[in-house]
């Protein structure tokens, strides 16, 4: 019985020990890892290693950077540019130099009608012109009897009214052969033709043939199709909640599918309506001119909607790594000018280097921006604005070795 108390002691004694042996490491290891949590973004350089770096140091400063709203659109024509060809009465196809591309300016000749009802008109109003005439010279010689009491004012009357219907028949006339473009000086020489000539109204490209030679054609069918390309627009895309940022006058930057160039364009009209996908549309005047743009061209813009004063760094103060940004600033106590002091030994010297995320906003001339917390000590932090990458390839480096 002793001997087995004295087993159950030592057991208990033993498994005691071997649990205060357990949590005392449990607690070195926990110890460890903090530290090295604390330090894993932290990198040491003495001051030869700083000098050899070429590091330099500044601090965050307040710039004015344009905000920009990133877009996409097409190029398009105002429907002044853009001409649909009809003829104002049906009639045959007889001839058209036109293709699809064909460059034209206005008052071309682009095709030839032909009609029998053409010679028809023609010689209607040549009839109602001499019945005009006629009626004309009637009703003068019936005003003037009627003044010496000759005749009766009945007579007079009917003179008149015959003369006004001639007259409407032949003005009507008149301007149906104008539409026609019927040269109305030959037709009253006695030139009757039974083809008209359809002439382009604006100087532009073909972009659509929809007949061909012998076609009949009504006059509700659209023959050709020209656009005006010296007037393009881009027509943009903006997203619900970037509305309020827009500003007739704002500058456009754009470029077109597969080109690099960059092209210029100011915001002209903007939207009044919210599309169901939730988007405006808003036209905008290209700056320069150019021919081989053409209508229906894809483009991604960006439209700048003013600058603002923000937190910036420089460019090459902002680093990106495995998809984040980062800055890097000193975090030691030790003043910069510790190089120019030659009584102090190189090695006993060090900088250390702390990474630091941040978000960062619009770039522009040389400068980022970017969103610090409330908490970081901007009057007083020494940023690295140059090589800032030289740190860290260091520290990766060091955990490598480590």
């Amino acid at each position: 019985m002793k001997t087995n108390k004295l087993n159950s002691i030592l057991s208990i004694f033993i498994g005691l020990a071997l649990t205060m042996s357990c949590g005392s490491k449990t607690a070195e290891e926990a110890i460890t890892e903090d530290h090295h949590d604390e330090e894993e973004n932290t990198v040491e350089f003495t001051a030869d290693q700083y000098k050899t770096a070429d590091i330099e140091l500044g601090k965050v400063e307040n710039k004015q950077i344009s905000g920009t709203i990133r877009v996409n659109g097409k190029l398009d024509v105002p429907p002044q540019q853009m001409v649909s060809v009809s003829v104002p009465l049906g009639g045959f196809l007889k001839s058209t130099p036109l293709l699809q591309g064909s460059k034209v300016k206005k008052g071309q000749v682009i095709a030839t009608m032909e009609n029998l009802e053409f010679i028809q008109m023609q010689q209607d109003y040549i009839e109602a012109k001499n019945q005009f005439e006629f009626a004309k010279t009637d009703y003068d010689r019936q005003l003037d009897l009627a003044k010496e009491n000759v005749n009766a004012q009945k007579t007079l009357q009917l003179a008149k009214t015959t003369m006004a219907s001639w007259q409407a028949k032949t003005n009507g006339l008149h301007e149906k052969l104008k539409m026609l473009s019927i040269n109305l000086s030959s037709l009253e020489g006695g030139n009757i033709t039974s083809t008209i000539n359809l002439y382009s109204p604006i100087d532009g490209y073909v972009t659509e043939v929809n007949v061909n030679i012998g076609k009949f054609v009504n006059p509700s069918d659209i023959l050709f199709e020209i656009v005006d390309t010296e007037h393009l627009h881009a027509e943009l895309t903006v997203f619900e909640k970037d509305v309020p940022k827009l500003k007739i006058g704002q500058k456009v930057r754009f470029t077109l599918a597969n080109e690099t160039k960059e092209r210029i364009a100011t915001v002209y009209l903007l939207g009044r309506e919210i599309s169901a996908d939730r988007t405006i549309r808003i036209h905008c005047h290209i700056d320069k001119e150019d021919i081989n743009m053409l209508p229906g061209m894809y483009l991604k813009a960006v439209v700048e909607t003013g600058g603002i004063e923000v937190t910036a760094l420089p460019d090459k103060a902002v680093i990106d790594y495995q998809g984040k940004k980062y800055i890097f600033f000193q975090v030691t106590d030790q003043p910069h000018s510790a190089l120019k002091d030659e009584s102090k030994a190189e090695h006993e010297a060090e900088y250390h280097f702390t990474m630091f995320e941040v978000q960062t906003g619009n770039s522009e001339m040389g400068y980022t921006e970017v969103m610090l917390p409330s908490d970081f000590k901007i009057e007083t932090a020494q940023i690295v604005i140059k090589n800032a990458y030289s740190i860290l390839s260091k520290m990766k480096n060091s955990e490598e070795e480590e």
